[in-house]
């Protein structure tokens, strides 16, 4: 346990941490990566470059500094955390570069303000949390590949389907190359690939939700292809994955890791929503859902651009087919006159409070919802303006987490950070 000094000096320095956070991390990276080059093959370039990764290791700098005296209160942090620690190849032996120059950053960047005393803090208190990574991350390697079809580290597998679903999406069936069995997963789950390109001295691993149902013999993915903007370059991965990865070809996967689940026990209604590509862990609940319990009542959201960028339409139609319980709605920021003229989608322009009202049958539910963060933060605050319970509301990231800005708990803003 840390002692109450230690506990002290750290709580003293939350008010630093919220102006110089950013900071510090921002230097810890730069430092770090070039004194261990090698840890670039792990971590997403693309990420750093945005800033994104900074941000997100500097909120959760802060929550542990602020719960330093409850540890307890980050644990689904440290969970969340580990996962994609795992799914990385995060080992024991990386933790130690990372405290070195981490304190190194801290020292750095608040000169004479880093005494003694706080950085001895730091060190102590960063310990007793490297280790409690290191014990979480360690009984989560050893179910990854004890489990029936389980697997250490990445393994190869061959895409034994390519189907273009929309305009931008693409996805992937992948099967062992070894041809045993795989490993099952929740609901919700990813998998990292692992994957080398040409002229680019670095490996690079990208997490992609599965999107079909955890009782079929193979993974599926479905992918993005980001072209890039003004302010955002092109994907690489998903890009290449578009362009050049075929039928026949082999990839390496890590075992299904994630926390964003469907509960499967609940059995009251639940709503499924998703924005663009944060339909695919959707896919994977919906499928579950109507699987393990056909009478509960099921509500599926999808908004998109129109007709052309949406994925997967006919698969949730045809199950709205089979599946009474199941209502679908659609949403289409900019329908095309052959949209228009189909009149297959249920509203044009933004999703907006009075229209989810409309839709959204009862709030005694379990929420689920994806999507880009602007669309995040307009769905999370109309749950909370409809009164649904917070434990009932559950989101995801794709990539480091960004905050939601309406007062959600620590512990949903700072995942998906180291």
């Amino acid at each position: 346990m840390l002692s109450e000094k230690t506990i002290a000096t750290i709580k003293s320095t939350v008010p630093v941490l919220e102006v110089h956070g950013t900071t510090i991390t921002k230097r810890f990276y730069e430092t770090m990566f070039a004194a261990h080059p090698e840890l670039l093959h792990i971590f997403n370039h693309a990420n750093q470059k945005q800033g994104k990764q900074q941000a997100a290791l500097a909120n959760t700098v802060y929550a542990a500094a602020l719960h330093i005296d409850n540890l307890a209160a980050i644990l689904p942090v440290v969970k969340q955390i580990a996962h994609k620690h795992r799914s990385l190849g995060i080992l024991p032996e990386h933790y130690p570069i990372v405290g070195k120059y981490l304190l190194a950053a801290i020292k750095d960047v608040l000169g004479d303000a880093a005494t003694d005393d706080i950085l001895q803090a730091w060190a102590e208190a960063y310990g007793f949390i490297a280790d409690a990574f290191i014990g979480v991350e360690k009984e989560m390697y050893k179910q990854a590949e004890q489990q029936h079809g389980g697997w250490e580290g990445f393994r190869a597998f061959v895409v034994n389907k390519k189907v273009q679903e929309s305009d931008n999406i693409s996805s992937f069936y992948l099967v062992p190359e070894d041809g045993g069995a795989i490993a099952s997963f929740k609901a919700g789950q990813y998998v990292s690939m692992k994957r080398e390109l040409p002229n680019d001295a670095y490996t690079h691993i990208r997490q992609y939700s599965l999107s079909d149902s955890p009782s079929k013999p193979y993974y599926r993915i479905s992918v993005k292809r980001e072209d890039g903007r003004d302010d955002l370059p092109a994907g690489k991965v998903s890009v290449s994955l578009h362009e050049h990865l075929r039928e026949g070809d082999v990839v390496h996967l890590s075992a299904p890791a994630g926390d964003f689940t469907v509960d499967l026990e609940d059995t009251r209604p639940v709503v499924l929503i998703s924005g663009g590509v944060g339909l695919t862990p959707m896919m994977s609940m919906l499928h579950a859902v109507l699987e393990a319990s056909p009478e509960r009542p099921v509500t599926f959201i999808h908004a998109t651009t129109n007709g052309d960028t949406h994925a997967m339409k006919e698969q949730v139609s045809a199950l709205a087919g089979r599946h009474p319980q199941l209502s679908v709605f659609y949403c289409y920021t900019q329908p095309t006159a052959h949209d228009r003229a189909l009149k297959d989608y249920h509203k044009e322009g933004l999703i907006n409070f009075p229209w989810l009202r409309t839709v959204i049958p009862t709030t005694d539910a379990s929420f689920y919802f994806c999507g880009p963060q602007p669309f995040m933060k307009m769905i999370n605050r109309a749950l909370r303006v409809f009164d649904v319970s917070a434990a009932d509301i559950h989101f995801e990231f794709f990539g480091p987490a960004e905050s939601l800005n309406d007062g959600q708990e620590e512990q949903q803003e700072t995942a998906d950070t180291v």
